[in-house]
């Protein structure tokens, strides 16, 4: 009877270890599947920033086509995840990206509920290191849009939203409770609701070789809830454009531009210098302000279906109501690496690395980030 347990224990070590090898193997494959089958992958959800640091946790995404025999439909994309970080930051997201056969409809939605510490420091492009106030965000986050194309890659959109955002201050007597020109310092509630209108005739939703994107939205948000919850609107512009240089080169380009119409714009929403996917190496919220006009460039490198680089580089400010300037504007650049975990979807996790300027007795900003998906 021993024997046979000690048998049946080799058994399963050794089939155990011909699982994990297969996996390996098909995880490195240099194939693309090119039957556009359904994909689940579960995945240990993890991340870095410097905003967050390290998230761990578990994950799930699911892509499909709703057409698998049309090779114009695209890639519908569905994540779940849940993590936490080692700067107490917890983060709970639904995301859906969905396509029509044919991409006649195209749905986005979102689900968050993220509790996040965070350094502010003030309002405007040209804070300081010495200023720098230890905050904590909760932040719970509903948005749904819906786009019908009518004229090829035209597509008209409508949305809606809701956003709950709750701060402590941690250093009572820092920049945050002592300047009075900062609004919603307890934060609030806001609904939005709003049209846009795009024009995308890139080959891939995912990671495009050639074509454009434009996409421009305006949100209203009326005086729903009250007190000094915000009234205004919002209107954001999203180009992009890329070039395939040859078969293993692509140049994308990006420019991006936001702006908030209102009298009583609390902080946590106005548009912010930084993050992961524009500006890469500066700090979210370091400089913010009503206004933000950011642009970059990316050069793209595939190696093969599995693994890429990139090198890019960019230019941002935000400014007030008068106070735009061309000589106000920031630099940054860097490099990444990319593995693709779906070649034929073009899904893909990135490691990046962007430097931004270096201010007097200050070092230079930077930040190095592990997420998923391509930065734009």
């Amino acid at each position: 009877m021993k024997k046979l347990a000690i048998l049946f224990s080799l058994l399963l070590i050794a089939f155990s270890g011909m699982a994990q090898m297969k996996l390996i193997k098909k995880m490195l494959s240099n194939e693309k599947d090119t039957t556009r089958k359904a994909s689940f992958l579960p995945i240990p959800a993890f991340g870095y920033s410097q905003e967050t640091g390290f998230e761990f946790g578990v994950g799930a995404i699911y892509s499909f086509y709703t057409n698998r025999k049309d090779t114009l439909t695209r890639s519908s994309n569905f994540s779940a995840n849940a993590t936490y970080s080692t700067k107490k930051t917890y983060n709970v997201a639904l995301k859906g990206d969905a396509w029509s056969k044919g991409n006649i409809y195209h749905a986005i939605g979102e689900i968050r509920f993220k509790k996040m510490p965070f350094n502010f420091y003030g309002l405007g492009n040209n804070t300081s290191k010495i200023d720098e106030d230890k905050l904590v965000q909760q932040q719970i986050k509903v948005a749904f849009d819906l786009e019908k194309t009518f004229i090829r890659n035209a597509y008209t959109g409508i949305s809606l939203g809701f956003e709950n955002y709750d701060f402590i201050d941690q250093v009572v007597g820092g920049i945050f409770s002592s300047d009075p020109s900062i609004l919603g310092k307890t934060g609030g509630k806001v609904i939005f609701t709003g049209v846009s209108q795009s024009y995308d005739t890139r080959n891939s939703n995912n990671y495009p070789s050639k074509g454009f994107f434009g996409r421009i939205s305006y949100q209203y948000a009326p005086d729903f809830f009250g007190g000094n919850n915000f009234n205004g609107s919002q209107i954001k512009l999203n180009l992009r454009n890329f070039w395939k240089l040859s078969n293993k080169f692509i140049l994308g380009t990006q420019g991006l531009y936001h702006t908030v119409q209102s009298d009583n714009t609390p902080f946590y929403l106005l548009p912010q210098l930084g993050n992961d996917e524009m500006m890469r190496g500066y700090y979210t919220g370091r400089y913010r302000d009503k206004n933000l006009l950011a642009l970059q460039a990316e050069l793209r490198y595939r190696y093969n279906n599995r693994f890429g680089t990139v090198l890019f580089a960019g230019t941002g400010t935000v400014w007030g109501k008068s106070d735009f300037a061309l000589d106000a504007f920031k630099p940054n650049l860097g490099g990444g690496l990319r593995y693709f975990f779906d070649p034929a979807k073009g899904l893909s996790i990135r490691l990046d690395y962007g430097i931004g300027e270096k201010k007097e007795n200050e070092k230079r900003q930077s930040g190095f980030y592990i997420s998923l998906a391509e930065a734009f």
